[in-house]
């Protein structure tokens, strides 16, 4: 894939000699700040996260069950699957709603809906409201989760984006970890608010940000885009460089923005859903980005995150008590492994991250699925103990690309003007996806058993196929940067006017050091 001038050199040349090597996330106080309100943006994950592992705790827990008079098959899937119906049902508004009020309002506006659909969560008094609350859920998920991401991604500092990025989606396991335990701990509750408890707790993320997210700072992009590159500047200049508008390395990131949208405004005809198809760029964009989303939930995966207790059934732990416990422990194991590699991103990179995962989930999968089938024919309990230990295994390997990098990787790849339309057909995706899983996932585990397991070993051999051939890897390189991987010569070629600008940004640089100054200029540390 020809990547142009611009692309072809990395880091280093892109913009690691304008990075000031005393400014660290650890020592300057406003690079402090500016991941203290990322934070606030990645909890948006860990709702998500929650709601997964409470609505598998919920099944264990018998007055849930008896209060919905024991949900089993279709009425079950659609317990589950209404959150997914929520989010599909918004879709169609959400990037409108990032790209025309911002990044910000578009959270607040999502997290606002949670809250008042955890309230009605939290006091059905029927199957039915529960529900239309977790409709309500999903609705409200949807434009926090087009929204956050993307702010993450666009605010960072430079050496932190992929990282940063990148535990986003890591963090669904902390909201797992939280709904797990309380689950666990609301067993012993002999009365509804065993499941009331989970349900009122899933607003707590959503709470803060309503409280909060509005003294974020908005994403620079969406700034420059909107005419507001005075503002955009303070911005990058406030979190990036102590307040200095004239530090190099801010320079550089404000004219490649401002050339970058320029060129989108330019070229691009119509930023419509059209434009995603438009360019042979933008549709091998979305072919992985697609492809990206199924594989995040049909890569067996979907069995566990939402029928555990279905799949423990089926090895003769019926225990409710030991479920949750195991269940609760394999969300620690997950956070664990997701957090350690999104440190690792831009060391090991994307492709080989990918490649790795897909090997470690097809091993320790088909493994699961042998020892469920010895177990069905002989009921050996070392067989059973053996598909817990390989449902650990295999979560570790999904860990390694499938929860950090399935976000990160596709707002990075799409250029700021589809940048919300393309993470829109992304999370569209994944809903079908899910869909499609708690409807037919409890169907098949009741009808053919362990047998099921057989059609995921098969389709995990898709997925190493397609990840092989069709990843390009992009770690170590701006937005700007990663769009022209895939748009080519042509695009950089347009966008180069910017690499004079920025070529005498750093001959000034260099001319400051050898005489001395640039020591003098540098913006002091810890403000």
């Amino acid at each position: 894939m020809g990547a142009g001038a611009v692309a072809t050199s990395g880091v280093e040349a892109a913009y690691g000699h304008l990075l000031d090597p005393r400014r660290k996330w650890y020592n300057n106080r406003r690079i402090i700040a500016l991941n203290a309100w990322i934070v606030l943006l990645l909890i948006t994950s860990s709702t998500n996260g929650y709601d997964g592992s409470m609505m598998n705790g919920l099944q264990s827990l018998p007055y849930w069950k008896e209060y919905f008079n024991n949900p089993t098959g279709g009425k079950l899937g659609l317990l589950n699957a209404i959150q997914n119906i929520g989010c599909l049902a918004a879709y169609p508004f959400a990037p409108y709603l990032s790209d025309g009020l911002g990044r910000r309002p578009a959270i607040f506006i999502g997290a606002a809906i949670m809250c008042i659909a955890t309230a009605i969560q939290t006091a059905s008094q029927s199957v039915g409201m529960f529900i239309g609350a977790r409709f309500l859920i999903g609705f409200g998920l949807t434009f926090a989760a087009n929204a956050a991401p993307m702010l993450v991604t666009e605010i960072s500092y430079p050496t932190y984006r992929a990282p940063l990025t990148s535990t986003y989606n890591s963090l669904w396991y902390s909201g797992a970890i939280v709904a797990a335990w309380t689950t666990y701990g609301t067993f012993q509750i002999k009365n509804t608010w065993s499941w009331r408890i989970p349900s009122v707790l899933q607003a707590l993320p959503s709470v803060l940000q309503v409280a909060l997210v509005f003294f974020c700072p908005e994403s620079p992009r969406f700034l420059v885009n909107k005419g507001k590159d005075e503002q955009a500047l303070k911005t990058l200049a406030y979190y990036h460089a102590d307040g200095n508008e004239d530090d190099p390395l801010v320079r550089y990131e404000f004219e490649e923005i401002k050339a970058a949208i320029e060129f989108d405004r330019t070229v691009a005809t119509k930023v419509g859903y059209r434009s995603l198809l438009a360019t042979p760029g933008n549709r091998k964009r979305m072919r992985i980005i697609i492809a990206l989303a199924f594989f995040s939930q049909w890569s067996g995966n979907g069995l566990v995150s939402y029928y555990l207790n279905k799949v423990f059934d089926g090895i003769g732990i019926k225990d409710p008590l030991t479920q949750l416990l195991i269940n609760g422990l394999l969300q620690i194991w997950n956070l664990f492994w997701a957090l350690g590699a999104s440190a690792m991103v831009d060391r090991i990179g994307r492709r080989i991250l990918f490649l790795t995962s897909v090997a470690g989930m097809i091993i320790f999968f088909t493994l699961q699925t042998a020892m469920s089938a010895y177990f069905a024919n002989t009921g050996n309990t070392g067989a059973a103990h053996s598909v817990i230990a390989f449902i650990f295994l295999f979560y570790a390997s999904y860990d390694l690309a499938f929860t950090p990098l399935i976000v990160s990787y596709t707002v990075e790849i799409l250029p700021y003007h589809i940048r919300a339309k393309g993470f829109n057909v992304f999370n569209f995706s994944i809903s079908l996806s899910l869909i499609f899983n708690q409807y037919v996932n409890p169907v098949a585990l009741d009808a053919i058993k362990w047998k099921y397991y057989i059609v995921y070993c098969c389709w995990l051999c898709f997925e190493a196929v397609f990840l092989f051939f069709f990843v390009i890897e992009t770690k170590n390189r701006t937005l700007e940067e990663t769009a022209a991987l895939f748009d080519g010569d042509s695009a950089t070629q347009q966008i180069a006017g910017i690499a004079a600008q920025q070529a005498g940004v750093a001959h000034d640089i260099k001319d400051e050091k050898s005489s001395g100054s640039f020591q003098e200029q540098a913006p002091v540390l810890n403000k």
